[in-house]
């Protein structure tokens, strides 16, 4: 299947404000941020950022159109996909609690090294409200029982917008730096989430072809 691949480099700001196209088509978009950034899910307040202490450390505060936790963006200690499926392509699932299984399971196989998909209900924990990669939804992937890839959809009318996070570098430390916590609870998120997230390299070319494939 033809698959149209485009690669930019920007703010994650103007990538998140990036609409789906008008006749959308099958669509895979990588994007590597130029600036820092803490993203917060559609649902989140403003008021879960500590807007000083992210001013002061140079992070932009961006939200996203899709659902989930913050996700903080470093350049080059994260890569970030976006796959889009039209509504009227054979992948597109009506059913959300199934409807990125078939991405995770790409992703599961171009990982390898026991990526397994999570094909139950979501698991929450005590951060999962707040952080994205505290939490575990279905269809995302998991590498030796730890989050790899995060997956959060947006979907219209037309299309859905499946957005992935993999990290390669994990550091709750500078993700709590800027959330509006105590001292307390910044150390409770620092040490629960410390060693949460599976650190592995996105493979993005292999995941191209493997989605060519289905």
């Amino acid at each position: 299947m033809t698959w149209l691949v485009e690669r930019h480099r920007g703010s994650a700001s103007s990538f998140h404000a990036r609409d789906l196209p008008a006749a959308p088509v099958r669509a895979v978009w990588v994007h590597d941020v130029t600036a820092p950034a803490v993203v917060l899910g559609s649902a989140q307040r403003d008021a879960v950022v500590d807007a000083a202490a992210a001013a002061a450390a140079g992070v932009d505060v961006v939200r996203r159109r899709s659902g989930g936790g913050a996700v903080l963006l470093v350049p080059g200690e994260v890569t970030w996909v976006d796959v889009v499926v039209p509504r009227d392509d054979p992948l597109w699932v009506d059913d959300v609690g199934r409807s990125m299984t078939w991405l995770g399971q790409a992703w599961a196989a171009v990982l390898g090294g026991g990526a397994e998909v999570h094909a139950g209900g979501m698991v929450h924990t005590a951060w999962s409200s707040l952080v994205c990669f505290a939490g575990l939804g279905p269809g995302e992937v998991t590498v030796a029982g730890r989050k790899a890839v995060g997956i959060s959809q947006r979907r219209t009318r037309d299309a859905a917008r499946f957005q992935c996070a993999v990290y390669q570098r994990w550091d709750p430390d500078a993700l709590a730096a800027v959330l509006a916590l105590d001292a307390a609870e910044r150390t409770r998120l620092m040490r629960d989430l410390t060693g949460a997230v599976a650190t592995v390299p996105a493979p993005v070319d292999a995941l191209v072809e493997y989605l060519k494939l289905i």
